[in-house]
């Protein structure tokens, strides 16, 4: 029984396709049918340099896999980019259906360290380019009646880490980004999710391997191979999950998550309003066992992953 592919005749733009999790995406999308639109500047981790090389690899893979591909050198973080990404996409595939904004660069430094230009950088290329390429490519998704945007999040900005606020603060801008991309393109037919992964790639590969423990969790995160996000990333793109827009999902190894989102866990009220000690005394009290601790994801994540 021949099962038809889930991308079958779907167009699918991916940034940060040349390596790493973005790779696996684009190879995943190709795999399930899907033509795709490989973007990557070939830049260092740090957000420095240019190559065409990693995106070209990839689809050369793609074609060799018989699947249809192209390979895009813009930077994301160029507002006029987002808009020729698209083009090209149409130009050359006839539509376009999937948007994967997977393009990211690190630059960790303790808060009361971080420079502008680091806190800068990062944010243009998480947070603004997602709205860029997204915001070009929801007037085609419009014209459609269709689409799906997969947006990358991650557990440092749902949950915490040290040194990261750029990041953390570009990771959660993604997740309302997303949300209100769901919320407003909802009538076309438009999705718009995300994924918090994990996985071993170069922008886990600077954690610290000095102590044995240490030692011990990096090699766990090495069984966690870019390719292990591919498959949700390939479903939430696909008309298979139509009716799914708005959330967070996550995966470590083989564990697929769904993340809460905030909604109030309490409340207290006095009728004749409050004074600030009021607050103290009453409010305090009342909220203090809601209260989220101060914790990283790996205090979350406390178990090995399987």
């Amino acid at each position: 029984m021949h099962t038809q592919k889930m991308m079958a005749g779907k167009v699918a733009v991916v940034t940060g396709g040349g390596r790493g999790i973005g790779r696996a995406i684009a190879l995943g999308m190709a795999a399930e049918g899907a033509a795709v639109v490989v973007v990557d500047i070939g830049a260092s981790l740090a957000g420095s340099g240019q190559d065409a090389g990693p995106a070209q690899e990839v689809v050369a893979e793609i074609e060799a896999m018989g699947g249809e591909a192209l390979a895009s050198t813009l930077s994301i973080v160029e507002p006029a980019n987002g808009e020729r990404i698209v083009a090209a996409a149409v130009e050359r595939f006839g539509r376009l259906d999937a948007v994967v904004n997977n393009a990211g660069i690190l630059r960790d430094t303790m808060f009361h360290k971080m420079s502008y230009v680091d806190w800068t950088d990062v944010i243009q290329v998480h947070l603004m380019g997602s709205f860029l390429l997204s915001r070009a490519a929801g007037t085609q998704f419009r014209e459609q009646n269709g689409g799906a945007y997969v947006h990358m999040t991650s557990t440092s900005g749902l949950i915490g880490n040290f040194g990261q606020a750029n990041y953390m603060a570009a990771k959660m801008g993604i997740v309302g980004l997303s949300r209100a991309i769901a919320l407003d393109m909802q009538r076309y037919n438009v999705r718009s999710n995300c994924i918090a992964p994990f996985a071993w790639s170069r922008m886990t590969s600077s954690l610290p391997t000095e102590t044995e423990e240490q030692r011990q969790r990096v090699k766990r995160f090495q069984q966690m191979t870019p390719e292990k996000i591919a498959p949700l990333a390939v479903w939430l793109a696909s008309d298979k999950a139509i009716d799914v827009s708005g959330q967070i999902f996550g995966v470590r190894n083989n564990e697929l998550y769904l993340f809460s989102q905030p909604r109030p866990i309490r409340s207290v009220q006095i009728s004749d309003g409050w004074t600030p000690e009021l607050v103290a005394s009453v409010a305090k009290g009342a909220f203090a066992a809601g209260l989220t601790p101060l914790e990283r994801s790996s205090d979350v994540f406390t178990w090995d992953p399987v």
